[in-house]
């Protein structure tokens, strides 16, 4: 059976406001994130992403003033990330209205709260998103991936908004993520994020052949073609974009198109 792809767009917020940037820096304010979704959904995402990106970094709390309005606008699921360290952070989170949350740096520091959240609320509703960096030094136990100029590397998670190493091996903290509880992977190489220069490919693909739960591929998307190498030779089951989306560079029903064009099954824009 053919899976249906999924095209995600995802907000970037940060003071209540949707932000875009290179690898989170030099951001520039693309509008506010309530009316940009209800854009989204009328275009025909498959999903919305809130994610506060300052929220771990800064040690800010959560939004969810931001979460109840989208809920209340929104006919799609929503996923939240950004300060969720808790177990009471995510009911807060699901009862203000999202159907998932999304967890990053507090998983890496807590792994147990995967476990736990997936018990209390459902695989379904849990999203561990990770950020990695490319690594060249050879180091015992780590999963190394062939890159396409010959070389290799491995990947390591990186949270913080990617400013902190951990000296954790991506693939294995995949499956760890999955074997706990996740439902989802939410997988950003801060190698690609904001270049525009299309997905990393290798390490999509790495993760998508070490899981059994979805792997949504993030950071790097600049045309329809980078769309259809992450489901293809990335093997994502779902693509998530932000400027792109956000500056009209091209629409989510361009992009799903362009995509049942090249017989990518997806679910067609309804109008």
């Amino acid at each position: 059976m053919t899976l249906t792809r999924r095209i995600i767009p995802c907000l970037d917020i940060k003071d209540g406001r949707v932000v875009k940037g290179t690898n989170f820096l030099g951001l520039r304010d693309a509008g506010d994130p309530v009316e940009l979704a209800c854009r989204y959904n009328e275009q025909g995402a498959d999903e919305v992403v809130f994610l506060d990106i300052t929220a771990s970094r800064e040690n800010r709390g959560m939004i969810i003033d931001v979460i109840q309005r989208a809920a209340d606008e929104l006919f799609l699921p929503l996923t939240v990330g950004g300060g969720i360290r808790t177990l009471e952070d995510i009911q807060k989170t699901l009862r203000a209205g999202a159907d998932k949350v999304s967890m990053n740096t507090s998983a890496v520091q807590n792994p147990g709260l995967i476990s736990d959240a997936a018990k209390a609320f459902g695989t379904q509703c849990v999203v561990v998103a990770i950020d990695v960096k490319r690594r060249t030094s050879e180091l015992p136990g780590k999963t190394i991936i062939p890159l396409p100029d010959q070389s290799s590397c491995w990947y390591e998670v990186v949270t913080h908004g990617g400013s902190q190493p951990t000296g954790i091996d991506a693939i294995a903290w995949a499956k760890e993520a999955e074997n706990r509880g996740a439902g989802e992977i939410l997988l950003t190489s801060m190698e690609t994020d904001g270049t525009k220069e299309g997905f990393d490919i290798p390490i999509t693909a790495a993760i998508s052949d070490s899981v059994g739960i979805p792997v949504i591929a993030s950071g790097g998307v600049g045309t329809f073609e980078h769309f259809y190498e992450g489901f293809v030779y990335g093997k994502a089951d779902a693509a998530l974009a932000a400027s792109v989306f956000h500056y009209g560079e091209m629409t989510i029903a361009d992009v799903k198109n362009y995509l049942i064009q090249k017989g990518i099954a997806i679910r067609p824009h309804a109008k």
